[in-house]
Parts: structure tokens; sequence; C-alpha cells
């Protein structure tokens, strides 16, 4: 069949497999151009949501940046013979493909990583293949989550705290700057994102590999979070999301404390905004990201997720690294998105960005291209009048 991106909203319904495989493939050339990443102490890894977006950038940088052995979980859609897969059941084929010839220990295991069965089924993967573990990302990124305890099925809001607000926002497929206004969350929705998107999971996850003794010693763990910049906290860290992340701060010191016993640590690390399907359904940060993007290419200091993650591995996660921590202890890599010059440049810029010169402020064709990328499309070399099988990976 041609495979098309067929787009609904902040979701694109279809997934190229070749251009999945390809998009893979360019991120492992890339690690392996920028070479090994020396006495990384990375040596078998848990990547918890690994399939696309940070996940997979953190085993594409564990595997072939730190030569280790990785096992991962993800929950993705499988091909039909009249349908193709999601993005990320392409992308676990291709990566394990690439690690197999390469050499390298890689293993997927598909289904519901918050619930008991699927921590069941990795400790006993960990303890057959691996025998223990030394570094665990946690890089979950889902709108649900059904509680393993209550079986309760939370769902998260992205909406702002209080009465609502008014702020500038994009729409990404017609380019149309406008004024969007958002409706306060309840106390419900608060505790609902909490419960998604908060530290409870993730402290599962650590007691229970900790229980098991499938933990080596000195085993670091590390969450993902996104702060951002002032221009987007009115809907990002001061709303709903904030209070979920916000919780990742206290997983992170219960778990670091538990963790004393075998010298191991958990953090929180900061990340800069990149292209997502998440980033791409919270009103404003479309914009921002577009404002952001035009000034870093300019500045030539870009990073794409790829980049991001590498930096992340070589200068925070190393055991020699000297870490970039903040008065709570998280791990900053935000720091370039976060600078002065960056952030001077994209304030003067928001107040003056109109549908009419966002080509020139900002760089929504640059979002929309890496929105493309993720599920396969856009990529470099990929024929995409090609008859393709959706069974096949590539």
């Amino acid at each position: 069949m041609i495979i098309k991106p067929k787009i609904r909203g902040f979701i694109c319904t279809t997934a190229h497999p070749a251009g999945c495989k390809a998009h893979v493939k360019q991120q492992i050339d890339r690690v392996r151009a920028s070479g090994m990443i020396a006495s990384a102490g990375v040596k078998n890894v848990l990547v918890l949501g690994c399939s696309g977006g940070y996940g997979l950038a953190s085993r594409i940088v564990a595997g072939f940046g730190c030569g280790a052995k990785t096992l991962g979980v993800s929950l993705e859609k499988p091909p039909t013979e009249s349908k193709p897969a999601s993005a990320g059941w392409y992308n676990n084929a291709a990566f394990a493909a690439y690690a197999e010839e390469a050499g390298l220990y890689a293993k997927t295991l598909d289904g519901d990583a918050f619930s008991d069965a699927m921590r069941a089924q990795v400790m006993h993967t960990i303890r057959e293949d691996m025998g223990s573990v030394d570094l665990v990302v946690y890089s979950l990124a889902s709108p649900v989550r059904k509680h393993p305890h209550t079986e309760v099925l939370h769902r998260s809001a992205i909406k702002p705290m209080g009465d609502g607000l008014t702020i500038k926002s994009v729409h990404v497929d017609k380019g149309l700057v406008s004024d969007v206004t958002l409706e306060g969350a309840t106390q419900e929705e608060i505790d609902n994102t909490v419960a998604v998107m908060g530290g409870e999971d993730w402290q599962f996850w650590m007691d229970a590999l900790q229980a098991e003794n499938l933990l080596a010693p000195k085993a670091k763990t590390v969450a993902f979070t996104y702060i951002g910049s002032e221009l987007t906290w009115p809907i990002y860290w001061e709303g709903t999301l904030g209070q979920a992340k916000a919780d990742l701060d206290r997983a992170s010191q219960a778990i670091t404390t538990n963790l004393a016993s075998i010298g191991g640590e958990a953090r929180v690390a900061v990340l800069k905004a990149i292209v997502s399907q998440a980033s791409s359904a919270i009103p404003v940060v479309p914009l921002y990201v577009a404002l952001l993007f035009r000034v870093m290419k300019d500045m030539g200091i870009h990073e794409d997720c790829l980049d991001h993650i590498y930096r992340l591995f070589a200068t925070q996660i190393a055991p020699w690294a000297e870490m970039r921590l903040d008065d709570t202890g998280r791990i900053r890599v935000d720091d370039i998105e976060l600078s002065a010059a960056v952030q001077d440049e994209v304030k003067r810029r928001w107040p003056l960005v109109t549908t009419e010169n966002l080509g020139e402020l900002g760089d929504l064709e640059g979002f929309r291209g890496d929105f493309l990328k993720i599920f396969g499309f856009n990529i470099d070399g990929v024929d995409y009048t090609a008859d393709v099988d959706p069974m096949r990976v590539g």
C-alpha cells in the first residue's frame, strides 16, 4: 500500500515502516559518529517508554553510545494486512534489528507499563537475561493510567490552575496565531493528572526492582521532565502538568532514600523543549517551540532530541560527571534553552508574532517537519510513492 500521513487534530493516525526504520538508522549513525561515551558506567539499561522521543533516544545512546544491553517497555499497536502499525512499533522493531546486527542485546516487551503484570514480566527478563540493571530510564508518556491496585482509570487534563486564562497560541495545521481561552482545572482533574504523570508509578517500578535484588550496586534512575520558560508556565509548570511534575521531585527523594543501601540514587532530569505528540497537544507550547527553534537555529545552538540525550549521558549520567543540579537536586540540561541570550530573544518576539510574520519570527515549518518525522514521514532518502508492506519494517 501507499502510506501517507493522516493527521487528525494533534495525532497522526498512520506511520511509515520504511520511514521509521530510516529515522532510527539515522539516529544510530549519528551516535556512532559522535563516538563512544568513555567510562559511561552504563552496562544494563531498562527504558520504560522506549518507543519514541526521549525514551527511544535514550535507548539508542545507551546501546550504540555506551555498548549497553537494553530492555525496553512500551505499549504499541501492531500492523495488520490493511493498516500500518504505530510508529513506536516500527521504531522498536528497527532498533532490535540494528542492535542484533551490531551484536547488542536488545529486547522489547509490549504491554501496559503501569501494570503489575508487566512489572513481573520485566523482572523475569532481567533475572534471566541481564542479572541486574545499573540504569533505569523513566520516560513514560501516556494520557491515561489504570492504577494497578485500585483499577481506577485516571485521565490527565492539561489545564491551568485557578479561574483559567487567555493566552496566545498557534493552530499548527493552519498557522493561525490567536488567543485561546482555557478553563481552570477542577481538583479531580488535578488529582487525576498527578496520578497519571506524577511519580507514583516510578516509585512502584524502583521498589519492585529493589525488592527483587535486580538493581546493581550504585544503580541510578532518571525520570524526564520539562519546566520551560515563563512564557509557557501558565499552562505548564503552573498548571496541572506542573503539579504532576512536582510529584516527580517528591518521588525522586523517596527513591533515593530507599536506594541508599546500595549507593544508588534517583534524579529528575529537566530537558529542553522538543516536538512530540504530547507537546503538540498543549496550547501555547507549539508557538513557543516555533519561536525557540528559530532563535536557537539562528544562533547555531539548536539541539534535537538525540543531541540532547547524548549530552545528558555524556555529561550528567557518567559516573565521573559533575552534575549540573538546581536547588531541588534536579539535573538541568535545559541550560541552553533557558540561557539569557535565547530567552531574551524569544520573549522579545512573543508579543510581536502574528499569523503574517510567523514565518519570519518562528520556525513553524520546522515544527511541522519534526512532527511528521515522529511517524516516519519527512525523512530524507525515503520513497513515499513506493508500495510498502505494513507488516514489514522498512
